[in-house]
Formats: C-alpha cells, structure tokens, sequence
C-alpha cells in the first residue's frame, strides 16, 4: 500500500504485520459507527431515497403476489452481482442453465451466479430462525463458494492467512490495499456484528451504506468477499422491514460505475470520506427502487396484456397456468411442467406450442431433446 495516501483517522489505523519474511502494513477499520455529519445534501438524498424505497415497499404490500417477481429480480441481482467480479453470464444463460440437463464443463461462469441466487434464497429463508450474524454469513460463504472457482478458498470459514487486493498477480508488498491481519479481522468481525445490532444512531440505509463499507473493508473470505457484501445489503432491507419482500437489489448501479463504487471505498479508508460513499450509496438505492418500480409495472401490463392475448386466442387450461408461472420463471422446459402442474409430458408440448404460437414463448436451446422455452419479453424487462 501506498502508505502517504492513508491517514490515520476516523475511519481505521495502520498495523505492521509480517507473514514467514515479508513485512507489509495493513488497514483496520475503526468500529462503527464513525462521526458522520448528515449535511442538507445529504439530508436531500437521503429523503429521496427513503421516498422510492418506501414507494417500493408500499407497491410490495399492494400486490397480490409479490413473490411472483422475486425469481428474475433476484438472478438478475445475481447476475450483476457477480459479473463486477469477472463472471460474463448473462439472464437467459442462467435460466437455460437451470431448466436444462447436467452442467457442461464450460459452463464455470454460470455455476458462480446460480450459487448466488442459491445462497440469497438460502439466506431469505433462514431469516426466519436466525438473525444477521457471523454464522449466517459463514452459511452463506459456503452456498456461494460450492464447485466453482474459489471453491478451495475454504467456503464457510473466514480467512486465516493475509489476503489483499491489487492488480492480477501483484505480491503483498506490492498490493494497492490490504485488509486486516487475522487476529484484527476477527475484532472487526465481532465489532461489526454488534453494531448490526445495535440500537440505530443514524436512519437505516445510511446504516446500511456504513455496514457495506465495513464489510468490505474487513474482507474476512480468501474469496467472494464483494458479493456476500451486496448479498447482506438485501438481506438487512428484509430483516430491518424496510421491504416486504426482496424487491430492491444495488448491483446494476454498482456495476455501471465500477470504478467509482471501489475508488469510495478507498477515499474512506484513505482519508475517511464517508459522505462521499453514503452520497452514492443512498443514490444507489433511490435509482434501484425507482427502476424496481418501473419494471414491476411493466411486467404487470405484459402479464395484463397476456392474459387479453390469450383469451382472444380462446386459449384457456394449462397454457394460461404455464404463462402466469413464467412471470416467477421466464424459462420453462417440459418436464418442469410436467412436475409443476402434474400433467403427462404430451400435455406439457402442447400447452407449450400454444404458448410458441402465440409468441409468448421460443424455444431457446436449440435442441431436439431436453429442450427449453423462454419467455423473452419477461427477460427483457428485467434485464
């Protein structure tokens, strides 16, 4: 690290730390939260985003089935999620993915963003026995780490050995930043943890932004370290009932502005600008929610003008059930159907080729067997 451009302050300290011959210096975070001075931007941003994401919440509460659209929000957030960490896998591939046969071994990139929506469902659920905590986050680690590259950065277990960022293949010495020692990491972690808990200095997503922050700083995984952050950011809106559902999801944002989203963060470690990350942050949120209810209204339109389609088409039965079902899951293959609607697979085809015909759906693998059908309008709209 460059040591002139850190300053000790506010946002964390400097410690010399040593690994077998190499001496290097590492930067711990200072506890949350930090003295930070909520100015009339600030203040501004934060009412606008309060604004669009209780506007999100109250959309959520009125719908009739709100789940409904939690399957594409979710692997779209996954799949944004884990392209700012390098993965190229777009919407299509991972539905095609999930509705089709065995993984095929070049499918790498796909498995790490299916493992994302498999640790956020995991974690979604477990919200109900147990709180935000160290554990959940080590549960969390594992789900996303199975099979994948970085599966032998000891999934489910935080980091005991020096871990640091910097360009490809740089040494320690020569890394831009570096996280905690070991010893220093777990007095973050445990520090951190407490303070999730704790009663609320500042409004919740300017928490939310200092959490975030905290736990990327703290980087307490050999690997995947960036994605249980934003994976915890939609957690923490539903256990702290911001949302009623997890409708709201900072990856597009993020990943739009890459550069900046990393340079903040070490604008606040190097100098303590907090306001410059939680001006960002709170954008993040006011744009996300602001899109989230656009894109829940346009999929209720389309599934409004589904519906009209396909009763002036007199299409009625399993066909309208499979078109309400791809609203949760725009890509369907027929055995999926079978076992859905408990209907023989001569039935599932033709239900299927009404859909086809009618243009609501497309075969999309390209196969004679095992194939599948997406429903591009749905995808589009969320992606």
């Amino acid at each position: 690290m460059n040591l002139e451009l850190f300053h000790e302050g506010p946002a964390g300290r400097l410690v010399q730390a040593s690994t077998g011959e190499t001496s290097y210096w590492a930067f711990v975070p200072q506890p949350l939260p930090p003295d930070l001075r909520l100015d009339a931007e600030l203040v501004r941003i934060l009412s606008e985003a309060d604004r669009a994401l209780g506007e999100l919440a109250g959309l959520g509460h009125t719908m009739s089935n709100p789940h409904l659209l939690i399957g594409p929000f979710l692997r779209h957030e996954a799949v944004l999620s884990s392209r700012i960490e390098g993965t190229v896998a777009d919407l299509s591939d991972l539905y095609v993915y999930e509705a089709g046969p065995a993984a095929k071994a070049d499918d790498s990139d796909v498995r790490e963003v299916h493992n994302y929506v498999a640790a956020l469902e995991y974690g979604l659920e477990r919200l109900d026995d147990l709180p935000i905590s160290l554990r959940l986050i080590r549960e969390l680690h594992e789900f996303l780490m199975q099979g994948v590259r970085g599966e032998r950065a000891t999934p489910g277990e935080f980091r005991q050995v020096q871990n640091w960022i910097g360009r490809r293949r740089c040494t320690l010495p020569e890394a831009d930043f570096v996280p905690p020692p070991v010893p220093e990491m777990h007095e973050a972690l445990d520090a951190l943890e407490r303070y999730i808990h704790s009663e609320a200095v500042y409004p919740p997503l300017v928490r939310l932004a200092l959490i975030h922050y905290q736990f990327e700083t703290i980087h307490p995984f050999l690997d995947g370290n960036g994605r249980i952050g934003r994976l915890l950011i939609t957690l923490l809106l539903v256990a702290w009932k911001l949302l009623p559902v997890p409708l709201l999801y900072l990856s597009a944002y993020f990943e739009r502005r890459r550069e900046t989203y990393y340079d903040l963060f070490l604008a606040v470690s190097e100098r303590g600008d907090w306001p410059a990350w939680v001006r960002f942050f709170l954008l993040a949120v006011a744009e996300q929610a602001r899109d989230a209810i656009r894109k829940i209204r346009r999929l209720r339109d389309l599934q409004l003008e589904w519906r009209t389609r396909l009763r002036q088409r007199r299409i009625t039965g399993l066909a309208v059930s499979i078109a309400e079902h791809l609203f949760a899951n725009p890509v369907i293959a027929p055995n999926e159907v079978v076992e859905r609607f408990h209907v023989s697979h001569q039935a599932a085809m033709q239900a299927l080729r009404r859909l086809e015909k009618v243009g609501l759906v497309h075969e999309a693998s390209g196969r004679q067997r095992n194939r599948v059908y997406l429903a591009e309008e749905v995808v589009r709209i969320v992606e």
